[in-house]
């Protein structure tokens, strides 16, 4: 029988702790075989992204991309996770889109800062304060119970929204301010010129970069990742694809061989010491949907 995964009835029953536990196992299989199909009418966008792990099974993300229904009062983005057996290619599992990306973005962040950001981590700063935000806020909450949070949004009125959704965080004005004061920033913007700045870090700081996904996008400058160690959950997506790192390395201001590792290597996810910047760049991909995927079927079965 197949199993019908909806976000409503799966949800509550997830843990963020256990899920970045799952993708660090899931790093220790085989290599994933990736790859995505685009296809393009008008300005709306049908995106596959698929996923084979040895061992794992295989996993189809298919997402429709209508920019104009928003203004129909409609959600612009929808879809559904295909999770196929890797014994014999039964279909196991049709789970809700947006119930796997809401936990494969924040869990992958996460795993980050479990490995690279301080233990004693008091104050967290959420820059963007989408979807992608309010997801981050819990994730970080169960790793951190003790910490507080604050957010900036380019718009104010963002921010408020962000707020009265989660009165525990506050809200920051200035961004600068924000950045220097942090123990953890975790950006997720749809920005294309960095925000933020490298002269702002402190030492200790760990910076967690979600937004950008495209060749011309950035969250933060040159400097930033010069004052920093740098680590990525996949180096082909990120280095080869993601204008966070890309466009450095294209310009020469940043070498491949600047960035310590990624999941496939988790061993050297290691802080060298208290006053160090880490910074994770994070880029998704489809094997983190088909580990994500994995965990959400294996944590139904059982309930």
């Amino acid at each position: 029988m197949v199993e019908m995964i909806s976000f409503e009835e799966a949800d509550p029953l997830l843990d963020w702790i256990a899920l970045t536990d799952a993708l660090a196992s899931g790093h220790d299989a085989a290599k994933a075989e990736i790859a995505d199909v685009f296809l393009y009418q008008d300005e709306n966008t049908l995106l596959n992204r698929s996923a084979w792990i040895k061992g794992m099974g295989v996993a189809v993300k298919c997402a429709t991309i209508f920019p104009g229904n928003p203004s129909q009062g409609k959600g612009m983005i929808d879809g559904a996770v295909n999770l196929f057996s890797g014994d014999d290619g039964r279909l196991e599992a049709i789970l809700d889109f947006h119930l796997v990306t809401k936990w494969k973005t924040s869990g992958d962040s996460l795993l980050g800062a479990r490995k690279l950001a301080r233990r004693d981590s008091q104050k967290i700063l959420l820059v963007g304060a989408g979807n992608v935000g309010q997801a981050l806020r819990h994730a970080y909450g169960s790793l951190f119970p003790d910490a507080t949070f604050s957010i900036w949004n380019r718009s104010e009125a963002g921010a408020k929204r962000f707020h009265a959704a989660n009165p525990d965080v506050a809200i920051a004005i200035d961004l600068e301010s924000a950045v220097r004061s942090a123990d953890i920033i975790a950006s997720a913007t749809m920005t294309t010129d960095p925000i933020i700045k490298g002269e702002w870090l402190q030492p200790g700081q760990h910076v967690d970069l979600i937004g950008a996904y495209r060749p011309d996008m950035r969250e933060v400058d040159d400097t930033a990742l010069s004052r920093a160690r740098i680590f990525v959950d996949n180096m082909h997506t990120t280095a080869d694809h993601i204008g966070e790192l890309k466009i450095p390395i294209a310009e020469g201001k940043l070498s491949r061989d600047d960035i310590v590792a990624d999941f496939y290597n988790l061993d050297a996810f290691e802080r060298q010491s208290d006053d160090e910047i880490t910074l994770f760049k994070n880029g998704g991909g489809a094997h983190l949907d088909l580990m994500t995927s994995r965990y959400i079927l294996d944590v139904w079965k059982n309930i």
